[in-house]
């Protein structure tokens, strides 16, 4: 697949708990959907902001006439953090739901989720169960866990972390080099604009954005939720370069979701949204296509 789709999009601001706002793109298709099309929601990972989907958006649209909504997870782009000085992943779950209903509150939905935003899914099927399984047509869990159980913690993250959340006037790229952003982001021979385009992304972060979510995904364990993804057709994707999000964690939200599909891409990754665009963008349309 290839796509040269132009977009046809408007920005919007969507009142969130504790006083924060959540902003989102509303991306419309061509042409009209049909009666019963999903409205495809897309989450997005820490550090990055809605613009990380782009790429499959445009693919997706360049296929089927589907509306699409991405938005900025709380403290992320241009959604605020209200009153709070921390985020959980539950906590994420509950302003998805506030987008959703604020962008689909009726009909079917599609969902997607990269990184902390498929952790962001989990959450929501385990915290919003009833409506995660009256609604939801397929989810795509695009280089993701349930819990990243077993990963060693580097000496001093801990403190560094609590320290970044203090410095919200500071971003990431002041201290983390773009080399550095490339190598953990990124498989073999990636596109070198989409490196760009990436590691600016994730500089321009602040770094109280980068400290508070740490013990929200250090934390994060919704095993027990995956039970809620039962006979709802589920997509797994990874990288076998995924230095963030391995791939023995794919293995085992594969393994937890009975008739999940599971593809490992060799030489990708954590960016698969930017190094194996067609393939995730095949994954949502099939799941699009659900009936």
């Amino acid at each position: 697949m290839s796509s040269t789709t132009t977009l046809n999009t408007r920005t919007l601001s969507i009142p969130a708990a504790n006083g924060g706002t959540l902003t989102a793109t509303e991306f419309l298709p061509s042409t009209t959907p049909d009666a019963d099309a999903p409205t495809l929601i897309l989450s997005h990972g820490w550090t990055l902001t809605r613009a990380s989907w782009e790429p499959v958006v445009r693919e997706v649209q360049s296929h089927r006439a589907v509306r699409v909504i991405t938005y900025d997870q709380r403290g992320h782009g241009r959604s605020t953090w209200g009153s709070l000085t921390s985020q959980s992943i539950k906590g994420l779950a509950d302003d998805l739901t506030t987008v959703i209903a604020a962008t689909a509150p009726t009909g079917p939905l599609v969902l997607g989720g990269h990184s902390m935003g498929g952790m962001t899914i989990l959450a929501y099927a385990g915290s919003h169960s009833s409506d995660f399984r009256d609604r939801v047509r397929g989810v795509a869990l695009v280089s993701t866990t349930a819990s990243i159980d077993g990963r060693t913690e580097a000496r001093g993250e801990a403190l560094a972390m609590a320290v970044a959340a203090r410095v919200p006037l500071l971003r990431t790229g002041m201290f983390v080099p773009s080399r550095v952003l490339r190598d953990l982001n990124f498989g073999e021979n990636p596109d070198k604009g989409s490196v760009r385009d990436m590691t600016r992304l994730i500089g321009q972060t602040s770094l109280a954005t980068l400290g508070r979510y740490f013990a929200s995904i250090r934390d994060h364990d919704e095993t027990e939720a995956l039970a809620e993804f039962a006979d709802i057709p589920t997509h797994v994707l990874v990288g076998t370069k995924d230095r963030l999000t391995p791939v023995r964690w794919a293995r085992s939200l594969h393994d937890g979701i009975p008739g999940s599909q599971l593809t490992v891409l060799p030489g990708k990754g954590h960016m698969l949204m930017h190094e194996a665009t067609e393939v995730v963008g095949d994954a949502i349309i099939e799941l699009v296509d659900q009936r």
